[in-house]
């Protein structure tokens, strides 16, 4: 049997319908065909990406929080970045040093 996969969006608007419209998840299970352990998973997922946390090792499936998972990691990639440079500056500085002595 093949695992369903859903978009992003889809997660999201099944889940609105529980957090939004207080309609119950069987209901919107049977409707929408998908197994109520992957709703509750997404309505808790996007109850908490909208209090602004997300639970490390897990994608994002609000565009707010996928963006800011988006900037945290080029933000670790800047900050390796610059200490590549730091160390690469001091041993240039320390070989200069060396050919003037």
């Amino acid at each position: 049997m093949m695992r369903k996969s859903y978009s992003n969006e889809f997660k999201v608007k099944a889940a609105s319908l529980v957090l939004d419209e207080d309609q119950p998840i069987l209901d919107i299970c049977a409707s929408l065909d998908i197994g109520p352990t992957a709703l509750r998973r997404w309505v808790e997922q996007l109850r908490r990406e909208r209090a602004g946390s997300v639970l490390a090792g897990t994608k994002a499936i609000t565009a707010d929080q996928k963006q800011i998972q988006e900037l945290k990691a080029l933000l670790r990639q800047k900050d390796r970045d610059i200490e590549i440079l730091k160390k690469a500056s001091a041993l240039l500085l320390l070989d200069s040093n060396d050919h003037f002595r």
